[in-house]
């Protein structure tokens, strides 16, 4: 039937820091499509996103696993197959509580499918047992059919290694028939029902896009994937405290995000008193352009006054000048008068002496 996706949404991808274990370094410059993709030929859920051509998210959804929220728009996951840690960045809560409510449902989907799983492979494990005990060293194990944390990982590219650690119910429907055959033909048989399960995934990738080369562009990067898990194949089977240094991780990113807030409060704080200040800088330009115009208007009525006494003055000047002409002109009147007083006095004088001498 092929895989198919069953719920899709939008989120900013992260994955944790390999060399620091604690800083977030973002797989994509802008918001990605990520899906929940279902395979019901092996009966697994998987976390698949594409950036273009690359694929940023291939995760295998396994009973062990938790989906942590550590904000109002952030959660992440702790994927030991890819050696890594997945964040997801989401623009409101509510995309982000819908992606959790998925992530626990698949999960339990998941345990469902490893359980019954389980009982499947007892039964087809007994009637081995009892022919050919030593030869059952092979990947029909209950650790690789369900898919657990501590997994080995093959270098082959990601999609045939799971369907190499998965097989799929007809596998073991035809594993059970052939019981009684040799255990050459069963493995035959077996790797056969192997190769015809990833033919059906490579079919349902294909099928799952439209553009036939990016597949192929996706393939090469799972390729190149597979490389550098193969070269860390060492490292995966020393790490058994990732739990705890997950929760430590976890512990450290609440922190710095209570440290990020408090940070975002001063900033807020420090901000409301920029704005009161600019306001109150606002009302000081508005009284220092009143008081400026004020002085403007003081200083033309200033320039008018000087004018006006300008204009007194030089009037004053000019009646003072009048004045001295007036009183120079009275005393050339007075002296004149003073003149003819003294004709007219020796005028009288000798009028007199001709009287008296007549």
């Amino acid at each position: 039937m092929g895989e198919q996706p069953i719920f899709s949404t939008r989120a900013h991808v992260f994955q944790i820091d390999p060399s620091t274990k604690k800083n977030w370094v973002p797989t994509s410059k802008h918001a990605v499509t990520v899906s929940y993709f279902y395979d019901s030929t092996r009966n697994v859920y998987r976390i698949i996103s594409l950036d273009g051509s690359k694929a940023i998210i291939n995760s295998t959804i396994t009973p062990n696993m938790t989906f942590t929220k550590t904000s109002q728009k952030f959660g992440q996951w702790a994927d030991s197959r890819a050696n890594t840690v997945y964040g997801l960045g989401f623009s409101s809560e509510s995309l982000l509580v819908k992606f959790a409510e998925k992530f626990a449902e698949f999960k339990e989907a998941a345990r469902a499918a490893k359980e019954k799983s389980q009982e499947k492979i007892e039964l087809v494990s007994s009637p081995s047992q009892e022919s050919a005990p030593g030869d059952l060293l092979s990947p029909l194990t209950p650790e690789s059919i369900n898919g657990t944390d501590e997994d080995r990982v093959t270098p082959e590219p990601p999609p045939p290694a799971e369907a190499r650690a998965e097989p799929s119910q007809n596998a073991l429907l035809f594993t059970h028939s052939s019981s009684s055959t040799s255990i050459n033909k069963h493995w035959e048989a077996e790797l056969e029902a192997l190769k015809g399960n990833n033919a059906k995934l490579t079919a349902a990738l294909l099928e799952s896009t439209a553009n036939v080369k990016q597949w192929k562009q996706q393939l090469a990067a799972y390729q190149d994937e597979a490389e550098r898990l193969h070269k860390r194949v060492t490292e995966l089977e020393c790490v058994s405290g990732q739990t705890t240094v997950i929760k430590s991780q976890k512990t450290e990113l609440n922190r710095t995000i209570e440290e990020l807030e408090l940070d975002l409060r001063a900033k807020e704080e420090e901000l409301e008193q920029l704005k009161e200040e600019v306001q109150s800088a606002h009302e000081f330009q508005s009284h220092k352009d009143s008081l400026s115009q004020k002085l403007q208007d003081s200083e033309s009525r200033n320039q008018t006054l000087e004018a006006q006494l300008s204009d007194l003055e030089q009037r004053l000047e000019g009646s003072q000048l009048e004045r001295e002409d007036f009183r120079t002109s009275l005393r050339s009147l007075l002296e004149l008068l003073d003149t003819k007083i003294f004709e007219l006095t020796e005028l009288r004088d000798t009028l007199a002496k001709l009287i008296e001498g007549s």
